[in-house]
């Protein structure tokens, strides 16, 4: 079930690059949600029938390095989420792309990126790992290219090059754990060969720090986030959405499986590796969320927070705490909904109006109001009010920097994410504001109301709600993700 799931739209977007053209545009929707559906179900038959530890070898690439799949609770929860985004911005494309050319071809990547998010999500090994992640990096490079406008080819280039340089430093990672692991296959606590490593601990430290950065770099890590606010805004509105929502996610997974199932979070604790990390990530919060504050164009703004709010989920995996693993499991799922909900509004507003700048939209809400009411609550969820997803995540995210025991962290790392928390509702609740409430000189004109196509809504309109309802009742996930913490950490998390 894990190869029809990653086959099935591997070969339909082969199918669609390199077939005909459609001349019936319906069709081609048609096609391409019938292999998204088809994909995303057999995704959902494989989680419900395999056990956790089910895993299968394809080939040898040589002997000891397997092609690998394997299901854990980290693989369920990333097979889900991006199942649920790719999906909702899927459907969002049949509507939005009608005013883009080249659809086809944009299909045709959009399933290939999600076999090969699949095959990563499965992944059982470090070696299948990085192969299906420098896959992923040139499989979405045309979705940022779509356009083909000389912006979006310099954004491109940009986002290949910082993929590859990252890419590359994880390569040196995966060789020098080949000589001094027991097995590259992911392992709860490490893999480091305790005889091997005697005396080479600073090299493989400094190996750890270096994969840290590379995988960092997907997920627009201080100081090499500079390709994500350059490629997010050039894209399609639905490619955004799947960049900022699971793209940036897989950087967040490979140092997840990095630091707890390859070195192994003792290795780590407390070491330069860890203080230099956390630095990093408390500055690209700052950094992102005060260049976010700043930035006039919304989508170019929502990708700045990107480049923050990511380094909320480092920031929790980087405490190496029980608690901060819950909250940045749970930020994980839910900035995917908000920031892919996010940017979908973003299209839609530059669907129905073309205004892309964030002083433009003034009153906007009497023109959108259903789009608008999603927006501000998205956001409000994004900023950590209560009773909305967001603010689970950043409650459990706060409550373990308390707990590290890092007492520089204790309290430098609450008092940093309540800065970004407020320059977060800076840049976001003005277009609320001003939308729905523009001034009296817009108030005297009456406004026509024109919403975005209903494909494009629902999509919105479905993630809002997960938002919701994941604020007010999140204790099936918390309890799925207490589940992994339990095979990671031999402390239990209160509260």
């Amino acid at each position: 079930m894990i190869l029809i799931s990653i086959l099935i739209p591997a070969l339909t977007g082969l199918f669609l690059l390199l077939g005909p053209e459609w001349k019936n545009r319906k069709m081609l929707c048609f096609f391409t949600a019938a292999a998204l559906l088809i994909s995303v179900a057999a995704v959902g038959v494989t989680l419900a029938l395999t056990k956790d530890s089910g895993a299968i070898a394809l080939f040898n690439l040589t002997k000891g390095l397997p092609i690998l799949f394997k299901i854990d609770g980290i693989s369920r929860f990333f097979a889900v989420m991006t199942g649920i985004v790719w999906t909702a911005a899927g459907i969002y494309s049949f509507a939005y792309m009608s005013h883009e050319q080249n659809e086809k071809h944009y299909y045709g990547f959009y399933l290939l990126s999600y076999a090969v998010l699949t095959g990563l999500d499965f992944s059982g090994n470090l070696i299948t790992f990085y192969l299906f992640y420098e896959l992923m990096s040139l499989l979405t490079l045309p979705l940022v290219l779509h356009s083909g406008t000389k912006e979006a080819i310099m954004a491109g280039l940009k986002y290949l090059f910082f993929s590859l340089a990252g890419a590359y430093l994880v390569l040196f990672g995966l060789f020098m754990l080949n000589r001094f692991g027991n097995t590259l296959t992911f392992t709860a606590g490490g893999v480091l060969d305790v005889s091997l490593i005697q005396g080479k601990e600073g090299l493989l430290l400094a190996v750890a720090f270096l994969m840290i950065l590379g995988f960092g770099v997907k997920a627009g890590m201080f100081p090499l986030h500079a390709w994500l606010p350059t490629a997010h805004p050039v894209a399609p509105a639905p490619a955004s959405g799947v960049l900022s929502g699971m793209i940036v996610k897989c950087g967040v997974l490979g140092i997840a499986r990095t630091v707890y199932y390859l070195f192994g979070a003792e290795f780590i604790r407390g070491s330069w590796v860890q203080q230099v990390w956390l630095i990093l990530l408390l500055i690209t919060v700052l950094l992102g969320s005060m260049m976010a504050y700043r930035e006039k164009v919304l989508k170019k703004r929502l990708a700045y927070s990107t480049v923050s709010q990511v380094s909320y989920i480092l920031f929790g995996l980087a405490m190496l705490q029980p608690a901060s693993f819950v909250g940045a499991f749970l930020h994980i799922g839910a900035h995917a909904l908000m920031k892919c909900g996010l940017f979908l509004v973003a299209g839609a507003i530059i669907y129905k109006t073309g205004k892309t700048k964030v002083e433009e939209l003034s009153g906007i809400g009497r023109q959108m109001p259903v789009t608008m009411v999603c927006y501000t609550l998205l956001s409000l969820s994004l900023i950590g009010i209560p009773p909305l997803a967001g603010f689970v995540s950043k409650w459990y995210l706060g409550m373990g920097s308390i707990r590290s025991g890092l007492w520089v962290f204790d309290i430098l790392g609450p008092a940093v994410l309540m800065i970004s928390a407020l320059l977060t509702a800076g840049y976001l609740l003005p277009l609320s504001i001003h939308g729905f409430l523009p001034g009296a000189e817009m108030a005297e004109h009456n406004v026509e109301k024109q919403e975005a196509p209903i494909l494009m809504l629902i999509p919105i309109l479905v993630l809002t709600v997960l938002i919701v309802v994941g604020g007010i009742f999140p204790n099936t996930a918390i309890e799925f993700i207490m589940n992994i913490v339990g095979t990671l950490f031999k402390e239990v998390v209160g509260g």
